[in-house]
């Protein structure tokens, strides 16, 4: 019998333009927590306080914990503003930072958007994956996640949206979709 490697952490990769690539992460943390492990999500261009995962971070606490670096209106993604580069650069020193104490679990949500957009460099966030502790897991969640680090990642998922119930004139549900 194969024994398998479960002693280094590995990356994960979510994208494409379907729906729930945050919810996974999201699940991984708390899995990860479950288990008595430490998750940390650095969410790039997402406003403060206004999703579910915001208050279930404190029931989970301290073994997860969220830092969100966005501003309250939405990221122009055709011109976005210098505060918003402000912002994004922030987030990524916050998540280098953070792989000083060596979490389980590191994830960067909507990363791939935010490299996509300019905001944060590609070079700095492939450094940060590479420059992880051995037994520290990344995640990197967002549409678009460029082919270097679809290279780097362990485990690559393409989230392919088949239906949606925005097409037919829903709004955002509650619990659903934040």
């Amino acid at each position: 019998m194969t024994r398998l490697k479960t002693s280094s952490g590995i990356v994960l990769v979510y994208t494409g333009t379907g729906k729930g690539k945050t919810t996974a992460a999201l699940g991984m943390a708390l899995r990860a927590v479950g288990q008595g492990q430490k998750a940390v999500m650095v969410q790039f261009m997402k406003r403060k306080g206004c999703a579910g995962e915001h208050k279930s971070a404190a029931l989970l606490a301290p073994n997860f914990k969220l830092h969100t670096f966005g501003r309250a209106e939405f990221v122009d993604l055709h011109k976005p503003s210098e505060l918003d580069r402000q912002l994004a650069r922030e987030a990524l020193e916050f998540a280098k930072s953070t792989l000083s104490r060596a979490p389980d679990i590191l994830i960067l949500d909507e990363i791939n958007v935010a490299v996509s957009m300019g905001l944060v460099k590609l070079e700095e966030v492939l450094a940060l994956v590479k420059s992880r502790p051995k037994d520290t897991s990344i995640i990197l969640t967002g549409r678009g996640a460029p082919k270097e680090l679809l290279a780097l990642a362990d485990i690559a998922t393409e989230m392919r949206e088949l239906k949606h119930h925005y097409d037919k004139g829903f709004g955002a549900k509650l619990g659903i979709d934040y």
